[in-house]
């Protein structure tokens, strides 16, 4: 066999910080291997958790001066409302006529996730819900450590998890939301990518595709890097992982089609939503709107605004970098998703959060600064996310 084809499709650092067992003895098993990778991942974790700590105690506080309780803003709040409705008595059996009104917008992993546990573990279904993100923001965090790791060694690893744990709106990791369930998915399908495990890409990515709209970008990923691998080498499980990815999403556009009784029945009710495909002629109306011609535009969509302009920035850097081609196809769809839509404006920050490939660029550059450097900068980031989650959440007058 040639050396091209056992080399790897995607760089990747030296790594020798795992000894290989002795000849004629078997490797580690599952549970070991599990236990190993946990470690290495502590710094990026903890990491985290203090960032994402910082977030919650400016939200404490500020919930306290204003004699709001936390977990109700938390675990209850705008589009966890939804999401609670769903689980306690699933989805509407029609179109029906009402603006903004039909449940069957609100993708179903996340809500029958919650269902599920909250018939075997205590508490009201809003804990469940809100523990769920939780524990779903650490397993994103670690697998978004897994891709920076993978791809340019543990600093930039370590870094790339706190970044995103340092997002203006990253609060929204620890609500009752879906967005670190779909991050979770979504990073750990990529790195399953980029380690050629295409049967473990493809049923992630479906996952992805069962848990929010935007899962078509992960699928568009990992269906488009496997075929392409199976022209350098065809093999049965990349074509497998291929066809596997977009089921979910598919599954869920058919479902909906069926209960409502025609074809277009999600794309029906998305248009009730008032959230159709403009090309992104929406997005820059209302750019132009904020930055251009508002005397005195809100904050909040001064940062949504922000976010978005920084994040086609960043897209740019990360072709410059020539990332691998599922983290490209992951932003580009995502980005093009976002901005090419005509609903509302205030949301689409959030709707980036699992666009964590973009902050590559960033996690790189402080990975070679000098220690003080990063930390001033990571601190700075963490304080404006921890502001910016408390204004979002108690200030701002609308949904994150």
């Amino acid at each position: 066999m040639s050396p091209a084809a056992t080399a790897r499709p995607y760089p990747r650092v030296p790594a020798s910080r795992r000894p290989a067992p002795p000849k004629g003895t078997a490797g580690p098993g599952a549970g070991a291997r599990l236990v190993r990778s946990l470690r290495w991942a502590g710094p990026a974790l903890a990491g985290y958790l203090v960032v994402r700590l910082c977030g919650l105690l400016a939200v404490a506080r500020l919930a306290h001066a204003q004699d709001h309780g936390v977990w109700p803003v938390l675990a209850g709040s705008w589009d966890s409302r939804w999401y609670l409705d769903i689980a306690a008595h699933g989805y509407a059996d029609e179109l029906g006529t009402r603006v903004n009104a039909n449940n069957l917008a609100f993708f179903p992993l996340y809500p029958f996730l919650v269902r599920g546990l909250a018939a075997v573990l205590p508490g009201s279904a809003g804990s469940v819900a809100l523990g769920v993100a939780v524990v779903c923001s650490g397993a994103a965090a670690w697998g978004i450590f897994a891709v920076g790791d993978h791809l340019h060694g543990r600093r930039t690893g370590t870094l790339l998890a706190m970044v995103w744990g340092a997002l203006p709106v990253a609060v929204v990791q620890w609500m009752a939301y879906t967005e670190s369930l779909f991050t979770a998915l979504t990073a750990w399908s990529l790195y399953a990518a980029l380690t050629r495990r295409w049967l473990l890409a493809g049923a992630l990515a479906s996952l992805a595709g069962l848990t929010r709209p935007t899962g078509i970008a992960v699928a568009a990923a990992i269906s488009l890097a496997a075929l392409l691998a199976c022209r350098r080498r065809p093999r049965a499980p990349a074509v497998a992982g291929a066809l596997l990815a977009p089921l979910g999403w598919l599954a869920y556009l058919i479902w909906v089609g069926v209960r409502v009784g025609r074809p277009d029945g999600y794309f029906a009710v998305q248009r009730l939503w008032k959230n159709e495909w403009d090309g992104g002629r929406a997005t820059l109306l209302e750019l132009r709107q904020q930055l251009v011609y508002a005397s005195r535009p809100p904050l909040f969509l001064l940062l949504v605004s922000a976010v978005l302009v920084v994040s086609l920035v960043l897209y740019a850097l990360c072709l410059a970098d020539r990332q691998p081609l599922p983290l490209l196809v992951l932003s580009g769809v995502l980005l093009l998703v976002v901005l090419g839509s005509e609903g509302v404006y205030f949301p689409r920050a959030r709707f980036l959060l699992p666009a964590f490939p973009l902050l590559l660029p960033v996690a790189r550059a402080l990975a070679g600064a000098r220690a003080v450097t990063a930390g001033v900068i990571l601190t700075s980031m963490t304080a404006l996310s921890a502001w910016a989650g408390a204004y979002m959440l108690l200030v701002w007058n609308g949904p994150p």
